[in-house]
């Protein structure tokens, strides 16, 4: 088009073509993308992926994490506590060690406790009491996951004297585990991982099965005590960069109650680890019994 004949054309005309010049590309036709959706659909529909979002959402994982995290936080560590002053052993050290903490850190946490353990019967009992009554409580909570989690029927408190036994059971571990982790840790922190790795593997591998009762059989179950094993390490790890920094912070701007709220994300932290752990084997224990599935969800065309 020449000058003469731009200059011939009517403004509205111009107009529109310069317009035209601005608007930004036609989005693709749906019918160019829909193959792409469906495909994409297709990946996620059934699998591991989809599995574990689902029981996540079923579970209601943020409420059931810190209310799992608390219940630990107000029963087992009150317990611990009682074990450590009847055994004349300092709970701080444990503690710290566990939480991965620097030497700053563990003095503040040192703080919380007394330096000499009082014997009084009547406090030590009472507390004893109150402290295994919740404790009981956490082991119902923690079979209530594990039934979600496995699609089993609630069995409620009829289980009680399992309640007990596995409060029993824990706490022997943790004494077992403040008696030789000395030793452990004089081996190096390989071994140390590695004993870490296996007796958390073991533990709850046993109160998996033990909690639901022998519903569900031990090689549904590697696969949760696995992951759980896994997710401990790595919180290990992530608290010893972590965790000693805010405890500092906290004590200096809060003071005592600020610790408290430190130890209280631990131990939220801790529930994570319990319930992704189990959440992710199952998901993995289900993904290999589905036979005649493909890689991307789809059923096997030979079907």
């Amino acid at each position: 088009m020449t000058a003469a004949d731009s200059a011939d054309d009517p403004p509205s005309r111009r107009e529109t073509t310069d317009r035209s010049l601005l608007l930004p590309a036609r989005p693709p036709s749906p019918c160019c993308t829909a193959p792409f959706r469906r495909y994409n659909t297709g990946r996620f529909e059934g699998s591991a992926a989809q599995n574990f979002l689902r029981q996540l959402r079923a579970l209601d994982v943020g409420n059931s994490i810190v209310l799992f995290g608390s219940s630990m936080l107000l029963s087992v560590l009150p317990f611990i506590i009682l074990l450590s002053s009847l055994a004349n052993h300092r709970i701080d050290t444990d503690l710290s060690l566990h939480i991965g903490l620097n030497s700053q850190g563990a003095r503040i946490i040192s703080q919380l406790f007394r330096s000499s353990p009082a014997h009084s019967a009547v406090p030590i009992v009472t507390a004893l009491i109150l402290a295994a009554a919740g404790t009981m409580a956490v082991a119902g909570f923690l079979q209530v996951i594990y039934e979600r989690v496995f699609g089993q029927p609630h069995r409620g408190w009829r289980d009680v004297p399992r309640f007990v036994t596995w409060a029993g059971v824990l706490f022997g571990v943790l004494v077992t585990e403040s008696v030789i982790s000395q030793a452990v840790r004089a081996g190096g922190p390989v071994a140390e991982g590695l004993v870490i790795y296996a007796g958390t593997a073991a533990f709850f591998w046993w109160t998996m099965h033990f909690l639901l009762a022998g519903r569900v059989p031990w090689r549904r179950l590697l696969p949760a005590a696995v992951l759980t094993a896994l997710l401990r390490i790595g919180l290990g790890l992530f608290s010893a960069v972590y965790f000693s920094s805010e405890i500092i912070s906290d004590s200096r701007l809060y003071g005592t109650i600020g610790v408290l709220f430190t130890l209280l994300t631990w131990f939220i932290a801790i529930g994570a680890v319990i319930v992704l752990g189990a959440v992710g084997g199952a998901t993995w224990d289900q993904r290999k019994s589905r036979p005649g599935r493909t890689k991307t969800g789809s059923p096997d065309p030979g079907e």
